[in-house]
């Protein structure tokens, strides 16, 4: 498996993905599309997004992740894992990833919110060293849920 910056080429797959967790953020065609989209140098906050692929032939991404930088804070948004590929690493690489580009770029925290009821993720979270910092009541629809706060200090 490697990992790399997303391209272009690859909105198809990560949608694909995206629609097949119902745990993930579900974002529009659109709003994948800016991520490839050239920002323009009065642009403050940038987008990353990296793709975990399989090795071989196929190449078949197994996994994506999408954060959001703003000054020195960044965001990670979503991070999707195709489920015969959930518990062996993919996510932690690829969380792991984002925390070594934030902390290049002189970044000092990562936040994020999570579904209450996500077990796997808020544990993999937790093993990372991001702590529990607050709750939003009813931030989740389709079902109504809780999301929890979890921040990361670098």
């Amino acid at each position: 498996m490697r990992l790399r910056p997303a391209k272009a080429e690859d909105l198809s797959a990560m949608m694909v993905l995206e629609q097949q967790s119902p745990t993930a953020a579900h974002w529009s065609q659109q709003q994948y599309e800016k991520l490839f989209q050239p920002e323009s140098a009065a642009h403050v906050s940038k987008r990353f997004a990296w793709v975990a692929e399989a090795d071989g032939e196929s190449a078949a991404i197994l996994a994506f992740l999408v954060s959001h930088n703003i000054d020195k804070e960044w965001e990670l948004e979503n991070i999707v894992v195709t489920e015969n590929a959930r518990r062996r690493g993919v996510g932690s690489l690829l969380l792991r990833e984002l925390i070594a580009h934030a902390q290049v770029n002189g970044g000092r925290a990562i936040f994020l919110e999570v579904r209450e009821s996500n077990l796997s993720a808020r544990t993999l979270y937790a093993k990372l060293g991001f702590e529990e910092k607050g709750l939003r009541k009813s931030y989740y629809s389709t079902p109504t849920e809780d999301a929890v706060l979890y921040l990361l200090r670098l």
